[in-house]
């Protein structure tokens, strides 16, 4: 698998977190059973695809790139599905947080 294969899994990977963080608050403490599913499909695609991606990748560059996309994702789909808070200082953290990630993504040394 190449390089760019493996950067796509960790996206795959993080968009599933994003998933399952969404699908962990909307479960009701795993009392709605076709959210609990989603949760747990989700969690298990995404570290699926994680697995796939740091056969190639370091593990701490893939991990932290994988756990930040699912964090600013998550936060995303707080914002835009759950109605949480946009303050401006929220939203420059975000930033700063989406800034890191891509410096983390960008300077990762290749094997």
């Amino acid at each position: 698998m190449s390089q760019q294969t493996a950067w796509i899994f960790v996206l795959i990977a993080g968009l599933f977190e994003v998933g399952f963080a969404f699908f962990l608050k909307k479960s009701a403490g795993f009392t709605k059973l076709p959210e609990t599913l989603g949760f747990g499909l989700c969690a298990m695609l995404s570290f699926m695809f994680l697995e796939r991606a740091v056969r190639v990748l370091p593990i701490g560059t893939a991990y932290a790139v994988w756990t930040g996309i699912g964090a600013a994702g998550t936060v995303l789909i707080g914002i835009v599905l759950l109605r949480e808070s946009t303050s401006f200082w929220r939203l420059a953290f975000l930033v700063g947080l989406i800034i890191c990630i891509a410096g983390v993504r960008l300077t990762a040394v290749k094997n």
